[in-house]
């Protein structure tokens, strides 16, 4: 029988599902500072849609089982006497672009408030090299009076959720882990190898655990600002892009990479940290950067050709009404975090067209708080001169476009999923 106990700080769409799969074989304290995400999740309902009503349920059945089961408290005193503590929390950037640390600090403060002499604290939120370290680890010191590699130790093992996909659930994607101390990297290991069927692979050190995480977004991010790239010129060429993937594709070593909106929690954040890093050690980081403002500005390029597209059929911008169909960050999922369908409804408003967002997934009062605009998740029975599909929802698939076109609308496929015969222009 198992005695280990574990701290999860941070419930969204890592945590959760983290501590959903550990509360399976060992005893788990599910914290939030959020008061309504614990009271609903203590209901089993999971606002995220990562962890299954009934999956919730049977681990809350066993809270009173001392070997296994998850408790869910927004009280930090309920995470006293845990051996390990897991933070899982947000790694933002602000206005500015830079790290917002300020989670992972406020994090750090509450568990070390409460550990003790032993614990090993996990830290799974990305970040540049050196965070876990040079600014957790001094924190966790500083609030719990021990000290560092011999009162208490650390370990990092970067997330690689995927919101949405039901396909790599999280026992089923392999983990990196790391140690502040050989010894310690191997328990920390060891922790992970217990749950995830997909096993592991131990870095040799904190830091190298943290870059790896870092440039694997980065990667991404960089591919799909080169595709970007691409439809922009292949747009001023008239020669449809996802012809040209399709074709290029045809080659074994080609990657499938397709151009849009690079919004969300990891892809449009990590390389700003990894940049921000850089410069701090005197390197300018050209192709990351770049492929940022690439990205960034999308949103932008798409609403232009939108308001091209209805100038050439010679439809009044001022006033018109605008369809976009999706706010959250990805397909089938509804998390909001940093979508950059955000930047074309803005752009698009500033042109003087009324927008209406249609997403059956997103929680209109979230969209309303994060961005101030209203969404509906039931798509209204009228006529609109334009059209823009931003996320590739499955839903959108079965909508009459003929029904909600007037004569002269345009249709602008930023995912390139609807019928060509139906579509004016796709990304």
């Amino acid at each position: 029988m198992s005695t280990t106990k574990i701290g999860l700080i941070g419930l969204g769409y890592v945590g959760l599902p983290l501590a959903n799969l550990f509360a399976k074989k060992y005893a788990v304290v599910g914290f939030d500072i959020k008061p309504d995400r614990i009271l609903a999740l203590k209901e089993g309902v999971d606002a995220t849609l990562e962890v299954e009503k009934k999956e919730l349920v049977n681990v809350l059945k066993k809270v009173d089982d001392q070997e296994n089961g998850l408790f869910f408290t927004d009280q930090s005193l309920d995470l006293k006497g845990c051996d390990y503590y897991i933070i899982t929390v947000p790694t933002p950037v602000d206005i500015n672009n830079q790290a917002d640390l300020t989670p992972l600090i406020k994090a750090s403060e509450t568990v070390g408030q409460v550990m003790q002499k032993d614990a090993i604290v996990i830290y799974e939120s990305t970040v540049y090299p050196g965070v876990t370290e040079d600014t957790c680890v001094p924190v966790l010191a500083k609030t719990s009076g021990l000290n560092y590699n011999s009162d208490f130790f650390v370990g990092y093992s970067p997330e690689r959720i995927n919101p949405g996909d039901k396909n790599r659930s999280i026992e089923n994607i392999l983990k990196i882990t790391s140690g502040s101390t050989p010894e310690i990297a191997k328990q920390v290991d060891q922790l992970y190898q217990s749950v995830i069927v997909a096993g592991t692979h131990l870095a040799t050190s904190i830091k190298v655990a943290e870059a790896a995480k870092v440039i694997e977004n980065s990667q991404r991010d960089i591919n799909i600002a080169f595709v970007n790239e691409l439809a922009k010129i292949f747009c001023l060429m008239n020669i449809n892009t996802q012809e040209v993937l399709a074709a290029a594709g045809t080659k074994w070593n080609f990657l499938p990479f397709k151009p849009g909106l690079v919004g969300g929690h990891c892809i449009g954040v990590d390389p700003y940290y990894l940049a921000q890093r850089a410069q701090q050690i005197g390197y300018y980081p050209g192709i990351i950067l770049a492929g940022r403002r690439i990205n960034d500005s999308m949103g932008d390029y798409v609403a232009s050709q939108v308001i091209k597209l209805m100038v050439s059929r010679k439809v009044p911008i001022e006033n018109a009404s605008i369809l976009v169909l999706g706010i959250a960050f990805k397909e089938n999922c509804p998390d909001i975090r940093n979508s950059k369908v955000i930047d074309v409804v803005s752009a698009l408003q500033e042109y003087g067209a009324r927008v209406t967002v249609f997403d059956p997934w997103a929680d209109p009062k979230e969209v309303d708080q994060v961005y101030g605009i209203e969404a509906v998740n039931q798509l209204p029975n009228k006529k609109y001169d334009g059209i823009v599909l931003a996320v590739a929802h499955d839903e959108f698939l079965s909508i009459n476009l003929k029904e909600i076109k007037k004569e002269l609308s345009v249709v602008y496929d930023v995912k390139g999923i609807l019928p060509k015969e139906m579509v004016d222009k796709s990304l």
